[in-house]
């Protein structure tokens, strides 16, 4: 398992355990080092300003008041203490949904960013606006949706099928702030994935397989993989997976007629066991 199970989830996958969704959670002052890091004394007022400076220019189209590459440059220590997610398959997407009070679905502050395009509804935060979002910012709430699980959990299925990485952040490790759907116009993939820069998200507890019985070598899965992962022997007429290379999103599944591909642990699969960062083994 990733290092934030064992820090935080007791051994078990961090972000199916309730604790790190609690309301004293959000409200506890943080340590000297997360304060020092972060800037603000609780997980409720960095939540605040998260919510001012990324989400609410996505609704209303006003400028930025952040600048990629300004202030200090954060280490990645600094960046999974402050702000850090990890790729997850849709069967964890929905036991998470299942957890959770409520979810609200919000406009994404990458897409404004990246495609200047305002009100692309790709995130969803938890909890019931426990930080009275919808009273102190009036112009947001006719782009922020309250919905209830079997609502979310279509939304996410569609997502799926499109090819979209499901993946779980943290605001103030480990207090689980939303769950995202990404590709290419998504700042943490852009950053990470396409122009190889520092990680800012783990790979998931599983990895994908391909049973070669299975596959009739249509290639249809290849077309979801953004991880490149993904590859084609013409000689065997079969799709083949490379675990190390793999980040266990399980999207291609989706486009898979024939279910040729199943998810395994990570840890089961001697390839891909402790690769959790992009180039780096634990």
């Amino acid at each position: 398992m990733c290092e934030f199970c064992t820090q935080h989830g007791e051994g078990k996958i961090w972000y199916l355990q309730m604790k790190n969704y609690a309301q004293e959670l959000l409200s506890a002052e943080l340590s000297t080092k997360e304060k020092q890091i972060t800037g603000f004394p609780n997980r409720s007022e960095w939540s605040d300003h998260f919510y001012e400076a990324f989400v609410l220019p996505a609704i209303t189209g006003v400028p930025w008041n952040w600048e990629p590459g300004s202030g200090p440059p954060q280490t990645l220590e600094e960046r999974k203490i402050q702000h850090f997610g990890q790729v997850l398959p849709i069967e964890d997407v929905e036991k998470v949904i299942d957890m959770v009070d409520s979810i609200v679905r919000l406009p994404c502050g990458c897409r404004y960013l990246n495609t200047g395009l305002t009100d692309r509804r790709y995130c969803f935060g938890f909890g019931t606006d426990k930080n009275q979002i919808l009273g102190k910012y009036p112009e947001s709430t006719t782009s922020l949706e309250v919905l209830d699980k079997q609502e979310a959990k279509k939304i996410f299925r569609k997502f799926d099928e499109e090819g979209l990485i499901h993946s779980i952040w943290t605001g103030i490790t480990p207090y689980v702030l939303g769950i995202c759907n990404c590709d290419r116009d998504c700042g943490a993939y852009k950053g990470y994935i396409e122009y190889r820069g520092s990680p800012n998200f783990f790979r998931a507890e599983y990895v994908c397989q391909v049973d070669a019985d299975q596959c009739t070598g249509c290639k249809s899965c290849m077309s979801q993989c953004q991880f490149g992962a993904q590859y084609y022997s013409s000689a065997l007429g079969k799709v083949y997976i490379n675990p190390s290379q793999c980040f266990g999103c399980g999207v291609c599944r989706a486009a898979c007629s024939n279910n040729a591909i199943t998810m395994h642990p990570r840890q089961s699969v001697p390839e891909a066991a402790g690769i959790w960062l992009e180039g780096v083994t634990r």
